[in-house]
């Protein structure tokens, strides 16, 4: 309050000054004693309204770069003096009584927007480097969580998906009847058992009737447990669980991409974290990170590698699959939808773990089968229905439970938006449009 006055008399005492004598000029000027009263009350009135204004203008200027939420203090300040003003100098007062009312919104909304949460705005956080190599076998185990499912413990949380996209796919607890690809629950033990597999043929990638022989030529095949798991990562398709590979491939391709090139593009580094959660979660021991890594070496050729530079902490639990920002092709193939559907248009789109997708001419039929029990009226609204709440309608014969019920947390509207104006525009038997 001292500094707010200090300010007020520091801007208008000569204000002040000024229409004191003018007060000592009326008193001692006018002979008419009526006028000098009503001269005397106006002037008392503007000394008044220059101290409000005055103080207004402190105020303002003391706590515009604060944290203060007085600000509109001010603007009703100025909105009281100008009606006072607007009172007592009648020919004046249509004027002083338009630029009150104009003062008396701008403080309506500027107390409101005061009144709001503020954010206090900044630079973003330095970003962080992860030096995975100097890390202890539980923080690695950790960080895999978080590359896995999104965060520490989210393991537990159904639907939790982080960068790898793991979970979209396999199952990872013990009993758990995956659907579209093996459950990893025992993995570093079953691991050294599918190097025995006749089908694997260790040793002798030219023997093997799968639709990539080897990752690279001459990378040869796996020889210990953690080769193995390399090789799945760096080549699904080099061998395909019993069961498991793309349908009408006889098992021979794998439906799911080499998790270190795009759209996931996990680094040597965020491999080996994955690997050793994957250890360390049942209660084995992991590797050490200098051996993950050669394992990984052996399949990756060096220009494919991933630099160890691109390595940063994992996206929290909350993380976007997609933004919306990218091209749609990678749009789908982010959110893995490629894997599991047949997509006219869309590279790679193959995938026959669920119907296919040229719902232009599947949405109006869906529609109006008794069985339907959604609210869609529409082709768009029955697609944005499917990828949101795909048990509200289960196409036959695909059972219900195999797409991800997470697409509408893990999705930006706006790469919602995108995949919906596309999936709309597909006729069964037309071409599809550029993407």
């Amino acid at each position: 309050m001292a500094d707010l006055l200090g300010a007020s008399l520091s801007l208008g005492w000569p204000v002040f000054l000024f229409l004191a004598c003018l007060l000592v000029y009326f008193q001692f000027s006018m002979s008419d004693p009526d006028k000098r009263r009503r001269a005397q009350f106006k002037t008392f009135i503007g000394m008044l309204a220059a101290a409000m204004a005055f103080i207004a203008i402190a105020n303002y200027k003391l706590n515009f770069f604060g944290n203060s939420r007085l600000l509109p203090v001010s603007l009703v300040m100025i909105t009281a003096l100008a009606f006072m003003m607007g009172l007592y100098f009648s020919n004046m007062s249509a004027l002083f009584k338009i630029g009150g009312m104009m003062f008396l919104v701008a403080a309506g909304l500027s107390g409101y927007g005061n009144w709001l949460p503020q954010v206090e705005g900044g630079f973003p956080p330095p970003e962080v480097k992860l030096d995975f190599g100097s890390m202890s076998p539980q923080q690695l185990a950790d960080e895999g969580e978080k590359i896995i499912f999104g965060g520490i413990g989210q393991s537990k949380v159904q639907g939790a998906i982080g960068k790898g996209q793991c979970p979209l796919c396999h199952g990872f607890n013990e009993g758990f009847l995956s659907e579209r690809a093996p459950n990893l629950f025992g993995i570093p033990e079953r691991a050294k058992k599918q190097l025995e597999d006749p089908r694997y043929h260790k040793g002798k990638p030219g023997d093997r009737d799968t639709a990539q022989k080897e990752a690279f030529p001459g990378a040869g095949t796996a020889e210990t447990g953690q080769e193995y798991i390399a090789e799945s990562h760096a080549c699904p398709s080099c061998y395909v669980v019993a069961g498991f590979g793309v349908k009408g491939t006889n098992d021979k391709e794998s439906p799911m991409p080499a998790i270190h090139k795009p759209p996931i593009s996990l680094t040597l580094g965020e491999l080996a974290a994955v690997d050793t959660w994957l250890y360390v979660r049942e209660g084995k021991e992991a590797p050490t990170f200098e051996d993950i890594t050669k394992a990984y070496e052996k399949f990756i050729p060096e220009a494919d590698r991933p630099k160890p530079q691109e390595d940063k902490p994992a996206a929290g639990a909350g993380g976007l699959l997609a933004d919306g920002s990218e091209p749609l092709d990678q749009i789908f193939a982010k959110a893995q939808c490629v894997v599991c559907h047949t997509i006219p248009g869309i590279p790679g789109a193959v995938g026959t773990v669920g119907p296919k997708l040229v719902e232009k001419t599947n949405a109006p039929t869906r529609i109006k089968d008794p069985a339907y029990k959604g609210s869609a009226k529409t082709v768009r609204d029955y697609i944005t229905e499917s990828v949101i709440s795909p048990s509200t309608y289960v196409v036959k014969p695909f059972p219900d439970g195999v797409m991800p019920k997470v697409f509408g947390q893990k999705l930006s509207a706006g790469a919602l938006n995108k995949i919906v104006d596309y999936l709309s525009q597909l006729e069964e038997g037309k071409v599809p449009p550029k993407i």
